[in-house]
């Protein structure tokens, strides 16, 4: 299905209002109401130049500036957006903006601002974490040669004043994306996914102005202190030893092999599978088959594992850097991490695209197994079925049409089918994918009028939308569990697929820490169900060798496994039945609804009696 995509990413985000004539509330304009993110307006801005050039071009990037910035003014004027994360885009636009144009009091206001909008307890303290220390020390009026360790200084004093136990990760995570980031690798990423855009369009939307204009921001602003940002942070995290309290391990349950037990088939809805990890925990028919697998244009094909044909790297060597990733991410000093960082120190813009899609087709390669290792952990009674689904792995992907969506649809229905026929209990669907999606996917082979962008991509989406939604309605034998996404955005008002479904055989997860704290990445929205561990979760990729993955893709089998073992315990139960008992063993804290497996797996007992 070329609409989903595996959840990796590396981002980041940077109010200015202009003065407004005085308005009698007589005289105030209803502003419209937005209640979908389809609903807000689209703009593009022509370039001089490719984006490549304009970005370190300080004339082109301020025509750019003031015209993104009259927009975004407008748009707030005139649409009421009760959407929290839509206003974070805005204003991290405008914060953005306000710190190209060096105004001090308008991005701290925004600062101020944008934490407010958060949520998230760790989020509400660090948002804009190096933009304050920047302005602080730029309000300072010190000499430009003690800027620097000025600079540090002040954002240690920031950091140092904050609970650890509370921001501990968001501080690591921090470290580690300033740790790889460098003037190469942002300009390798223009290069490559915005220049080939506006190539064909002579323009670009509104979207892409914004990363533009952050990367403008990163490029003048922050990465010329990069040394100090990382040394101030590193200084935070080796101080503090301490880490958080493990509070998800002691509530799973392993079965025992000579429980009184099914046999229980889970389906893993994925990128892939290697079968030889799995070989205990195995789904097989009768015909020998371990599952079903499609590729990128939803021909079947074979092979259940993503193929490497594509990779240029060495695979040791892609290994080596996930691991590497992972063990930045928690801020682990090993020789993964420390050849991670000088690797992507070194590269130069022209490097940039093949090691990012090298890093996709490793993701790809190996996302599935680790999944599917999550999924039957514990659980001797689970058959692991693959059911491959490919992703596209370029950073231009391949043009959304009708006829691939169509022929999507009918990829989905046939895995359905096959899982029904195989007589899967539950199956694990940790991908997604939105409508902004496929309207990125058309600007990115250009499409370059934005109504037509729009219209394109809403017929090709509702299409997507509708065939997975009736595959898996018309599956009514089968627990579907999805993971929300990692992109802390409103599923529902983001149209992000399949977490924004609502059906009685479907629950949709967040992502917590092993303290049972919401992560920073995890989406949310009324959809959400439930919450369970998904940041550094061991399991098995392909081969064997075992990593610590995140994301919202680890906490979602986490809540297979349980609904596995439900089903390996009583096979009568219906998945409303087990949902029911999922929801019912969960704890409740604030939007956190934190899954318990000891506390739900005990529910049963009485019932099984």
């Amino acid at each position: 299905m070329r609409l989903f995509k595996l959840p990796l990413v590396l981002a980041s985000l940077t109010l200015a209002f202009a003065a407004t004539p005085f308005l009698n509330a007589a005289d105030t304009p209803a502003k419209k109401t937005v209640e979908k993110a389809d609903d807000l307006p689209r703009h593009t801005y022509a370039l001089p130049n490719a984006p490549s050039a304009v970005v370190q071009d300080e004339a082109a990037i301020t025509a750019l500036a003031a015209a993104v910035k009259k927009n975004i003014l407008a748009d707030l004027a005139a649409y009421d957006i009760k959407d929290r994360t839509a206003l974070q885009r805005y204003k991290g636009t405008l914060l953005t903006l306000a710190l190209l144009e060096r105004d001090i009091p308008t991005a701290r206001a925004l600062i101020t601002e944008l934490r407010a909008l958060e949520e998230k307890p760790a989020l509400k303290l660090t948002t804009g974490l190096v933009a304050e220390a920047w302005t602080t020390a730029t309000l300072k009026r010190i000499d430009p040669s003690a800027f620097p360790r000025v600079l540090q200084a002040d954002l240690s004093a920031a950091v140092s004043r904050l609970p650890w136990d509370v921001v501990q990760d968001s501080i690591k995570e921090l470290k580690s994306g300033y740790e790889i980031r460098s003037e190469a690798l942002l300009l390798g990423i223009v290069k490559e996914q915005l220049d080939p855009a506006a190539a064909k369009t002579g323009e670009i939307s509104g979207d892409l102005a914004s990363q533009l204009l952050g990367m403008r921001n990163q490029l003048v602003t922050y990465l010329p202190y990069k040394k100090e940002i990382v040394t101030a942070l590193a200084e935070i995290v080796a101080s503090h030893k301490t880490v958080k309290p493990d509070r998800w391990t002691p509530t799973l349950v392993n079965l025992a092999a000579n429980s009184t037990a099914t046999p229980v088939v889970i389906g893993i809805w994925d990128s892939g599978m290697d079968v030889a990890v799995y070989k205990n925990n195995l789904y097989t028919d009768k015909t020998g088959a371990h599952g079903l697998a499609f590729d990128l244009h939803a021909n079947p094909v074979p092979e259940l594992l993503f193929p490497l044909d594509a990779l240029k790297a060495p695979l040791p060597e892609m290994i080596g850097r996930l691991k590497g990733f992972s063990d930045l991410k928690v801020s682990l000093d090993t020789p993964e991490a420390a050849d991670l960082k000088k690797f992507m120190s070194g590269l130069k813009p022209d490097q940039i695209k093949a090691t990012i899609e090298d890093l996709n087709i490793a993701g790809n390669w190996s996302h599935g197994s680790h999944v599917t290792g999550i999924a039957v952990a514990g659980n001797p009674f689970a058959r692991a079925m693959a059911a491959r689904i490919t992703f596209d792995y370029r950073m231009v992907p391949e043009i959304p049409t009708v006829e691939q969506a169509r022929k999507d649809g009918a990829a989905a229905r046939a895995t359905v089918e096959a899982f029904k026929a195989a007589g899967v209990r539950v199956v694990n669907m940790s991908w997604g994918g939105s409508l902004r999606d496929v309207e990125e996917a058309l600007e990115a082979n250009g499409v370059s009028n934005s109504d037509e962008r729009k219209k394109r991509a809403r017929e090709i989406f509702d299409i997507s939308h509708a065939d997975l939604f009736n595959a898996l309605k018309n599956a009514p034998e089968i627990l579907f569990v999805a993971a929300t996404g990692n992109s802390d955005n409103n599923v529902k008002f983001d149209e992000f697929i399949p977490s924004s479904f609502q059906l009685p055989n479907m629950i949709t997860v967040g992502a917590v820490d092993q303290a049972g704290e919401e992560t920073s990445f995890s989406s949310f929205g009324p959809m959400v169900n439930v919450h369970a561990n998904g940041y550094e979760v061991p399991s098995r990729i392909p081969g064997g060798t075992e990593l610590n993955f995140s994301g919202t893709s680890m906490a979602a089998p986490q809540v297979t496994n349980l609904a596995a073992k439900l089903f390996a315990l009583d096979p009568k139960l219906t998945p409303e039945k087990a949902k029911a008992l999922i929801l019912a063993g969960c704890q409740q804290t604030g939007r956190v609804n934190l899954v318990n497996p000891a506390k739900t797996l005990a529910l049963l007992k009485p019932a099984a009696k």
